[in-house]
């Protein structure tokens, strides 16, 4: 992914608060505990918390996924989402190199 797709996938306030959400899952979501947090949080709790649509929540973190900073898992009907905290990593060393 190059720095520029990277970026603009962070360009948005939503897509920040999600990811900033996915840091700390349990607080943030606390409605799916029951179901544990080890293969991220369900889509439904995202899009609940967001206020948005599911198509737009879903285009949202496609484009998060794009630039590798979550990770989809799917069980059953339902995709679960994590952060990637290696792209996190990467974008640090890009920032501090680069910029």
């Amino acid at each position: 992914m190059e720095q520029v797709d990277i970026f603009k996938a962070l360009s948005n306030k939503t897509r920040l608060q999600i990811l900033e959400w996915l840091k700390e899952p349990a607080q943030n979501f606390p409605d799916q505990e029951h179901a544990g947090y080890e293969n991220g949080v369900c889509v439904g709790q995202i899009q609940a918390k967001a206020a948005l649509t599911q198509s737009t929540v879903s285009e949202y973190l496609s484009i998060l996924q794009r630039a590798g900073f979550v990770q989809s898992t799917r069980v059953g009907q339902w995709t679960y989402y994590k952060r990637n905290e290696e792209a996190f990593a990467k974008l640090s060393k890009i920032i501090k190199s680069n910029i």
